[in-house]
């Protein structure tokens, strides 16, 4: 799969540095967003969010919780497709030819990622080779 490095706005918007905010990234690239609209929007979706153990609220440079990511996703009436169920195993594949066309928010393992007609927007490849599991995907469409 082919991958273009992305860092969907972070560095526009006055960001320095290394974090964990690929969900905030994914976000702006496949909605053709300004990083800052989706990390304050992302933040904001948090507030009132039931505190974890681990990491307190979800928070767009370190981290969210999935409820709170499907939450804003959806809430830009993006739809859903899950591609594994529980116990099934892996069906689908961080490879071109196993998503569909289309600008995409791809669920892999503790990350999520932009594809767009079958390329791989971010910072890095995370496709393992073609080898990379994926969860599910958002696509842009009705619910």
């Amino acid at each position: 799969m082919t991958w273009v490095h992305d860092d969907g706005g972070r560095a526009a918007a006055g960001y320095k540095g290394t974090t964990g905010d690929c969900v905030v990234r994914a976000i702006a690239i496949a909605m053709e967003l300004p990083y800052q609209e989706v990390y304050d929007g992302i933040n904001a979706a948090a507030v009132g969010e039931r505190r974890g153990k681990r990491k307190g609220i979800s928070n767009a440079r370190l981290g969210v919780y999935k409820p709170t990511t499907r939450r804003y996703i959806e809430s830009r009436r993006w739809a859903w497709v899950p591609t594994m169920q529980i116990g099934q195993g892996c069906t689908v594949h961080l490879r071109a030819n196993e998503l569909p066309a289309g600008r995409l928010i791809v669920s892999v393992s503790k990350h999520l990622v932009a594809v767009i007609d079958g390329v791989i927007h971010d910072l890095e490849d995370c496709s393992r080779d073609g080898t990379r599991c994926v969860y599910g995907y958002w696509h842009q469409g009705t619910r």
